[in-house]
């Protein structure tokens, strides 16, 4: 079977590349010139390449710390000195957007080493699982679109997987120096290196609760009114950061995600912010909807495992037999929506983006619709965590308490600032049926087929400029 394993991921990492390559080709043939945020990543990169690397050559609308270039000068430098090809060649759009075709083949690889670290391997049909779920994973629309342009959606993911799949095997400080890389592609992605030291810390959790569940003689006291479940796992943990020796086996276990939380606050504290740049189009504030948008995100794209009748049934039953907490919940959820909803001026102003048509044709078009579609995040964020429920409520806990963080200060609604919470969400849910992995890697086919075509030849202009103008994530 691992023989077999090995050919079937040879087959579908060779195939990917294979139809990537000849997509790269179609985009550098259509795209000659830098498009929509490459105007401020390709001249940047080129400046480095060039070896300008001084402040006073920094474009000030760039906000992302300058990591994706510096990597491609790293991967296409070396080509000049081997093939002897000049620095305009080496420098070219064309080679600056082959890094990140290159980081993807790097995420395939990394996402099956996460399936095979993550996922139990005691199941006859797990090999054929394995292979097609990384296919699936890697292929993803709103990630497998940036493979051929220059954004830091690919090399930040890159970081982010090798981080994490270091982590799980135990090597933390390789996992944070991978940590610190993802952050200087994306400063939000220091979220995911605590969310690597919290994995560590929930399995320490995890395996503490075990033992304190499996007492014959249980040292906690019983506990009357409700949520016992959730008072007695409050008091275990109030017990368990009462002991000095849990805490300094956390604190060594620990230690260099604690040391790069720190470098990360000295760069908050000299840069007086997270962002870089042009911060008066990227301010923080309280987005609730946010978290919303990526359950209905989510259970869109994961639909042949969080979406059927049974489901459907399940969770009609639950909220009857608990009507009261759900009524709260739907309160709540409500009262997020109506007093936290913003519209960025990006979001209305640019209908390049397929959110303007989303945020233009369903929410802006009657304002009770944004209220009408609180009972469908509801039933998708319970599905989600529904989903989830084979991972121990420790290892939950801090997985949306890193969503959150993540997602809800971001004021602009744009679906690829949901593409990393999405795929370690999704490496972490039992392994399909092959089936519905089947249905799930055809409709993401079908869908990437659809956004290319649009791409690449339903262009439009605007009435006050001659550039050609197109429809993307």
């Amino acid at each position: 079977m691992a023989q077999l394993e090995g050919y079937y991921f040879s087959a579908a990492l060779s195939c990917t590349f294979l139809v990537s390559c000849l997509l790269f080709s179609a985009f550098s043939r259509a795209l000659r010139e830098p498009y929509m945020d490459e105007i401020f990543h390709l001249p940047q990169a080129q400046r480095y390449c060039e070896g300008h690397f001084s402040l006073s050559q920094w474009d000030p609308m760039i906000t992302t710390l300058p990591g994706l270039y510096l990597v491609s000068v790293g991967v296409v430098k070396p080509a000049s000195w081997i093939f002897g090809w000049s620095e305009h060649v080496v420098c070219s759009i064309g080679m600056l957007r082959f890094v990140n075709l290159l980081f993807s083949v790097g995420n395939f690889y990394l996402l099956y080493l996460l399936f095979r670290k993550v996922q139990p391997r005691n199941q006859a049909a797990s090999s054929i699982q394995r292979v097609l779920s990384t296919l699936t994973l890697a292929v993803f629309p709103t990630l497998y679109f940036f493979n051929f342009l220059y954004y830091t959606e690919v090399g930040s993911m890159f970081f982010t997987l090798f981080a994490y799949l270091m982590c799980l095997y135990g090597n933390h400080k390789t996992s944070a120096l991978l940590g610190f890389c993802g952050f200087m592609f994306r400063q939000t992605n220091i979220i995911w290196a605590v969310f690597c030291a919290g994995n560590v810390i929930a399995q320490k959790l995890t395996e503490a609760w075990k033992t304190e569940l499996q007492k014959k003689e249980n040292r906690l006291p019983p506990i009357k009114g409700p949520f016992p479940e959730f008072r007695k796992i409050l008091q275990f943990l109030l017990a368990y950061s009462m002991s000095f020796k849990n805490l300094n086996m956390l604190f060594r276990l620990t230690w260099p995600y604690i040391l790069l939380g720190f470098l990360f606050c000295a760069f908050v504290v000299l840069n007086g912010g997270i962002v870089i740049g042009d911060r008066s189009s990227h301010e923080a504030c309280l987005h609730f909807p946010q978290l919303f948008y990526f359950f209905s995100f989510t259970l869109f794209f994961s639909f042949p495992h969080l979406l059927s009748l049974s489901k459907i049934k399940t969770f009609l039953s639950l909220v009857w037999k608990r009507r009261i907490l759900f009524f709260v919940v739907t309160l709540v959820s409500v009262l997020l929506v109506w007093k936290f909803t913003y519209a960025h001026k990006y979001l209305l102003a640019d209908n390049r983006h397929y959110t303007f048509y989303v945020w233009k044709r369903v929410f802006q078009r009657y304002e009770i619709v944004k209220y009408l579609l609180v009972p469908a995040y509801i039933f998708a964020g319970w599905s989600i965590a529904d989903s989830l429920k084979s991972k121990s409520i420790f290892w939950n806990l801090m997985f949306f308490i890193c969503l959150f963080i993540v997602i809800v200060p971001q004021k602009l609604l744009e679906f690829r600032y949901f593409v990393l919470p999405y795929v370690i969400y999704r490496l972490n849910v039992p392994l399909p049926p092959i089936s519905r992995l089947v249905c799930e890697l055809t409709c993401y086919a079908i869908v990437n087929f659809i956004t290319f075509y649009i791409f690449l030849n339903k262009t439009f202009q605007w009435p006050n400029s001659q550039d050609i103008q197109r429809f993307m994530w």
